[in-house]
Formats: C-alpha cells, structure tokens, sequence
C-alpha cells in the first residue's frame, strides 16, 4: 500500500512556501499552508526589535497565534512533512498551534526548515521534547532547495 503524503507548511516571507511546493511535487503529495489568523507584516518580523510581535511570541514558549483552520483532513494522511522559517533557533509558535490542533497520532512526521543562518537541529529537538508522543523522523533544511536536497527527503520516506 502506498502512503498518502501531507506537505503541511507555515510561512511567513514565501521562502519555505517554495520550498514546501518543490517538496510537494517531489514527493507527490498534497499542500496545506498554515494561515495566522493575522497575517504577519514586515514590522511584525523585526527581530531586531524585542517588542515586535515575532519577538514577543518566541519569547514566550506558551504563545500560540491563532491560525486559520487548515484545509484537508489531516486524518486521510500517513506521512505529514512539517515545514517552517527557523525562528530564534525554534520553529514559529504558529506551529505549535497547528499541531496541538490537529491530531497527528499515527503518523509519521518529518519537520523540514529554511534559515538564514541557523540548522534544523535545535528546532527538532524541540519539538520533539514538547512533543514526545508523535513518530518524528530527522527531516532537514532545505535552504535555496534544489532537486537534490527535495529527492534525498523524499527518500527518506518511511
């Protein structure tokens, strides 16, 4: 039986919008985006600034923005890439919110990144130590994704 695959990603500039659309055709999957509720502006991702919302959020670990509802049935699936921009060496809040509002038990899921500076590492471990309860596999960044870097994910599928 061959597994039904989720490309679910949150994005805030576009960057991992791509990337998660290069990840989607690869592996033949469907597309979900996670929407804030509020979309985020320019100002809003001033980490520069310490009391720009971006910053605000990720300095509280129990922030969670108010997303869209998403539009598939993440139940159909058995493997959901999770895909989002590295923030403060995290994944953005926004991503907490989704997977606390949605039931991911039985499915295996696979983070992938993009960043400007920082790897996936921290951001898994995270969400693996707030998560402990979910089928998590490594995943890995996909900054500038080229065909390569899409294929040897995709391969990694379980």
């Amino acid at each position: 039986m061959e597994k039904k695959v989720l490309v679910v990603y949150f994005s805030a500039t576009g960057t991992t919008r791509h990337a998660a659309e290069q990840l989607a055709k690869a592996a033949k999957a469907d597309l979900c985006e996670i929407v804030p509720e509020q979309p985020y502006t320019s100002d809003d991702l001033n980490w520069h600034n310490p009391q720009s919302r971006s910053s605000v959020e990720m300095n509280d670990p129990e922030s969670r923005p108010a997303i869209k509802a998403v539009a598939v049935d993440v139940k159909a699936y058995d493997v959901v890439f999770l895909g989002y921009p590295i923030w403060w060496d995290l994944a953005p809040r926004a991503v907490n919110t989704f997977i606390e509002s949605t039931d991911l038990s039985g499915k295996t899921v696979i983070p992938f990144a993009t960043s400007g500076g920082s790897s996936i590492t921290g951001s898994v471990s995270a969400l693996k130590r707030t998560y402990p309860a979910l089928t998590w596999q490594q995943g890995r960044l996909l900054n500038h994704a080229d065909e390569k870097s899409i294929r040897a994910l995709v391969n990694e599928l379980p």
